[in-house]
């Protein structure tokens, strides 16, 4: 009995069944509705098997309102399904009523035995079968059509970004000097004088009077992100600062970049798993020219996702639009430490050689090891419309609540 509570505790957050045992109880008699929700009464058994099933998962709280509370809700369950037209053959029941006792490894006879060692009978878990089922089909006929799970939407889910909080996480800033063609040493030493700085205001100040960086406004300030969203050359330094230190100077293609670590997040020990970064560059023009500034923001405006760039380098040479799919390591430095700050979807302006660059992030995953498998799309996009529906489904029955009318 002990083995089958804790299973059962595992499996369900209960709602009673809605039947009533035989009609002709008599006023007065446990048969007796004790709580009319509109139309349909709720019978003092009906309440009685409920807190003994809450008795059996071992809840904890006020047991006969937490049972007349879920019988409330089962009754506006099954009105919606019968004011849709929506019914339940005995054979969809029955497969209903295998698959839940399925959950706790027992067959749907055992089920039953257990659950009838506890006094609650076989009709109390054939109706709340029921309900149940036909509450899920409520939502699906009524919701589904709502609900479009994207490609960027299983991305996101897939994102590494979503283990945010199970590790490391830090707060920097930054100070991108460009280092042009011939330029290169009066950058260098401008970045060993900012790398000497200490303290978030001094940085801040720098950063607006000599940064490159769109951050520069900001006094180069970033968001937080994942230790695991740095370059691997860039994480262990970052690791070795004091917060209102700053890195020694680290050249990049154009340019010399400086980092200062504002803050610390130990959420949990430092992941060592790699990345893989699927990114998109469109070549908007020579930087600097007036007509670059305007096919970057034409690009930047009309772009959500990187499938968006096909349509707007319609017509372009090919190589205006590159896009990549690489481990972590082997991008690029200063596209990597782009970025390490960005959502998918999300653009930034960059200045590579001769050209200024709409940066677009379309993927971020961790790297398959050895013996992994890659995650499975589809289980992620059923999860993601469960969960859609599943909210839909409480904002319906929170509107059928509102509207009723019950009398104990």
């Amino acid at each position: 009995m002990m083995r089958f509570l804790s299973l059962l505790a595992a499996v369900a957050v209960l709602v009673l069944p809605l039947g009533a045992p035989p009609a002709q109880a008599q006023a007065n008699s446990p048969f007796a509705p004790v709580i009319m929700v509109n139309d349909l009464g709720i019978t003092g058994y009906e309440i009685d098997q409920r807190v003994k099933f809450l008795t059996l998962l071992r809840q904890s709280g006020d047991l006969r309102k937490l049972a007349e509370d879920g019988l409330i809700e089962d009754r506006l369950r099954v009105s919606a399904a019968a004011n849709m037209g929506i019914t339940l053959s005995d054979k969809a029941v029955a497969d209903g009523m295998s698959e839940f006792a399925g959950r706790a490894n027992l067959s749907t006879e055992q089920f039953v035995a257990e659950l009838a060692k506890g006094g609650v009978e076989e009709q109390t878990f054939r109706d709340f079968v029921r309900a149940g089922s036909l509450w899920r089909a409520v939502i699906r006929e009524k919701y589904s059509p709502r609900v479009k799970i994207t490609e960027a939407d299983i991305d996101r889910a897939l994102l590494a970004e979503s283990q945010r909080g199970q590790g490391t996480r830090v707060l920097l800033s930054e100070i991108i000097i460009p280092a042009p063609p011939g330029e290169e040493a009066a950058a260098m030493a401008e970045a060993q004088r900012v790398s000497k700085l200490t303290g978030e205001g001094a940085f801040g100040a720098a950063a607006r009077q000599v940064s490159a960086s769109g951050s520069a406004a900001r006094g180069g300030r970033l968001d937080w992100m994942p230790v695991a969203n740095l370059p691997p050359a860039l994480r262990s330094v970052v690791l070795g600062l004091a917060p209102g230190q700053a890195s020694a100077p680290m050249e990049i293609p154009n340019a010399v970049a400086v980092f200062m670590l504002r803050a610390l997040d130990e959420g949990g020990p430092v992941t060592k798993e790699s990345q893989t970064l699927e990114y998109a560059q469109f070549i908007a023009g020579p930087a600097g020219a007036p007509e670059t500034a305007v096919a970057a923001a034409r690009v930047q405006d009309g772009a959500d996702r990187c499938d968006d760039l096909y349509g707007l380098a319609k017509g372009l040479p090919a190589d205006r639009l590159l896009r990549e799919t690489q481990a972590q390591g082997a991008i690029a430095q200063d596209i990597g430490l782009a970025l390490a700050s960005m959502d998918i979807g999300e653009t930034k302006l960059l200045t590579r050689g001769p050209n200024t660059v709409v940066l677009m992030l379309c993927k971020r995953e961790r790297s398959l090891g050895e013996g992994d498998t890659a995650p499975d799309r589809t289980a992620v996009a059923n999860s993601l419309t469960n969960a859609r529906l599943a909210s839909y489904a409480d904002s319906y029955l929170a509107d059928l609540m509102a509207d009723a009318v019950i009398k104990r």
